[in-house]
């Protein structure tokens, strides 16, 4: 990002403002489904970081660190509309696939299953896979993203990836049938 925009815009430059919303608007939506999974709630929380960017703007006291500080801010609101949420229903809308994203080998069967997977993770630890494995970010780069210790990331990311063994080796067991053998 533009450290120069970014300064005008801390100054209260609408414009450079609406420029820099334009800009990261579809990545912050992006990293908001892939962590909650559900269209309409990624668009409240994109809605409400970019209004809390806005907000909050002025008090960033290093320009060349909003990129990480947005994200944070993101995942903030994310975790705050998980908890306003609280359900966790399957999303009706027809979604378009990642293209370029992803292993294009993977059926879609097996996208299904990874999907309940992530669905059953609570917020904290599907943030710390999309920052990893999304966006690429380096485990102290997650913890300064997100404000938490580098020991936090950690264990996250090791009970996230429990969870999701877990849930996939549930989901590969044959299921049991009503009746019992003679």
């Amino acid at each position: 990002m533009d450290q120069e925009l970014v300064a005008r815009a801390q100054r209260g430059d609408e414009s450079a403002f609406a420029d820099i919303a334009y800009a990261i608007g579809d990545r912050l939506f992006t990293v908001a489904h892939r962590i909650l999974r559900d269209v309409d709630l990624a668009e409240d929380a994109t809605q409400q970081a970019v209004v809390a960017i806005w907000r909050q703007l002025p008090g960033l006291r290093d320009p060349a660190r909003f990129e990480a500080w947005s994200y944070r801010v993101l995942v903030n609101a994310c975790y705050a509309q998980a908890r306003a949420e609280r359900r966790w229903s399957p999303s009706l809308h027809v979604l378009e696939t990642d293209h370029g994203a992803g292993d294009p080998q993977l059926s879609v069967a097996d996208r299904d299953q990874l999907d309940r997977g992530f669905r059953r993770l609570p917020p904290e630890q599907r943030a710390v896979l999309v920052l990893q494995h999304y966006l690429d970010l380096t485990l102290p780069q997650i913890a300064d993203t997100l404000g938490v210790p580098i020991g936090t990331v950690r264990s996250r990311l090791h009970y996230a990836r429990r969870a999701m063994r877990a849930a996939l080796e549930a989901d590969a067991r044959p299921a049991l049938s009503g009746s019992r053998p003679s």
